[in-house]
């Protein structure tokens, strides 16, 4: 199917700022809309009179070949899960099971409507040979533990070596994704890892990924080792480098919101994982929003997710947010939606025929709440103006082969276990 602009007529479109517009519509193929005057030179003519248009959705953080792990390791808390359920079957983690649980989890986010994701996992150069095949968008971050890994069994100077290699080979290969490197946190890492790391990212202008002040033990260790929190110690080595990426942060002072908002940092705020892990604390978006913090959402892995759909995620973040202040008042549809989109360049689709859906509502007026707390299919996906998906059918991928291929991995996979 040819890339361009497109026409979509009779539809829905919501904007960045949530707002409901209803006509015809030019979806350009720089990511910017305009109203259709009818006459305009477009690659197809879509009826969007069962549609509405919306900006796709963003997972700023994930693991995704991940998927390999899905519902094993239940009823464990984060630490327990690491070390019995994860760490000892990633010692059978090949190039070719990450391909195919990254190429599983790609067809995943198309179908739910995420067009872009930042992860974190081994062999990062699968990854992103992977994610550029589906035609989604991504920041693949290169994994380092001072520990031997799948990717790295030298630990993290080999992965420091290697990734250096990637960030400055793979990035020019590809318009979608870029590199950069995740350094697992501050207890995985070294300050000499941490430092090397940051070094890099500002030699290159690559991405920082770090997961931190996820459960109150890191918190607690940290501060008994370093006499400061994660991101205050961090902060104390010079660390951050514009744009890091801080998954979790759900146990932080409002000092170290000060931190992450003055240094430019990405606050990702993952509310699944962290309940279902039992991690206790949940990242207060009001302060962060109060210190000028950036907050992102993500669903982490699909291990202590289940579910990449970021839409559920929008869902569970404006709720567990309105719970844990007892204000109903906060994250409401407009800015859980704006929070879920943010930075999006790309179109999605979403089905107003689906029972979800309605009613609707006078106007629409209902639309926007339906979907972030009801949901609905994903019809239509557009990236850059390529159709990665059209009428509920994904193009770049094919679903039932991806699907026989996960299974007949995670046999493999799980074989000894």
């Amino acid at each position: 199917m040819p890339s361009g602009d497109r026409r979509i007529e009779k539809s829905r479109l919501i904007d960045d700022s949530g707002l409901i517009h209803s006509g015809d519509f030019i979806l350009h193929s720089d990511g910017s809309f305009s109203e259709s005057k009818g006459d305009e030179d477009v690659v197809e003519v879509i009826d969007g009179s069962s549609r509405v248009v919306t900006r796709s959705l963003q997972n700023w953080h994930t693991h995704m070949a991940m998927i390999l792990n899905k519902s094993m390791g239940e009823g464990l808390p984060l630490m327990e899960w690491l070390n019995t359920s994860i760490f000892p079957v990633e010692k059978g983690l090949t190039e070719e099971f990450v391909e195919i649980g990254t190429r599983a989890a790609a067809a995943e986010m198309i179908a739910t409507g995420t067009t872009f994701a930042c992860d974190m996992y081994y062999h990062p150069d699968i990854v992103g040979n992977v994610i550029e095949e589906s035609g989604i968008r991504a920041k693949v971050c290169g994994p380092i533990t001072d520990f031997p890994t799948p990717s790295y069994p030298k630990g993290a100077g080999q992965a420091l070596k290697r990734i250096e290699k990637l960030l400055s080979e793979g990035s020019q290969k590809s318009k979608r994704v870029e590199y950069g490197i995740g350094t697992h946190s501050v207890y995985t890492c070294s300050e000499e890892t941490l430092m090397k790391a940051s070094e890099l990212s500002r030699k290159t202008g690559c991405t920082l990924s770090i997961h931190t002040s996820e459960t109150r033990k890191e918190v607690a260790d940290c501060h008994k080792e370093h006499g400061m929190y994660p991101i205050e110690y961090l902060d104390s080595i010079d660390y951050f480098t514009e744009g890091t990426v801080c998954a979790h942060c759900g146990w932080v002072t409002k000092k170290e919101m000060r931190i992450l908002s003055e240094r430019g940092a990405h606050a990702v705020h993952c509310p699944t994982s962290n309940q279902k892990l039992a991690c206790g604390g949940t990242m207060s978006y009001p302060a962060m929003k109060d210190a000028g913090v950036d907050v992102r959402l993500g669903t982490d892995g699909s291990a202590s997710n289940n579910s990449l759909d970021l839409r559920s995620e929008a869902k569970a973040a404006s709720i567990v947010q309105r719970h844990d202040h007892w204000d109903a008042r906060i994250l409401g549809p407009e800015e859980t939606w704006s929070l879920a989109t943010k930075d999006s360049q790309d179109w999605i689709t979403w089905d107003l025929s689906d029972i979800r859906m309605r009613p609707l509502g006078r106007g629409g007026r209902r639309v926007l709440s339906n979907l972030i707390y009801s949901g609905s299919r994903v019809l239509d996906m557009f990236v850059g103006g390529e159709a990665i998906r059209r009428d509920g059918v994904t193009l770049s991928l094919d679903e039932e082969i991806v699907s026989y291929d996960l299974e007949e991995a995670v046999q493999r996979y799980y074989e000894e276990i």
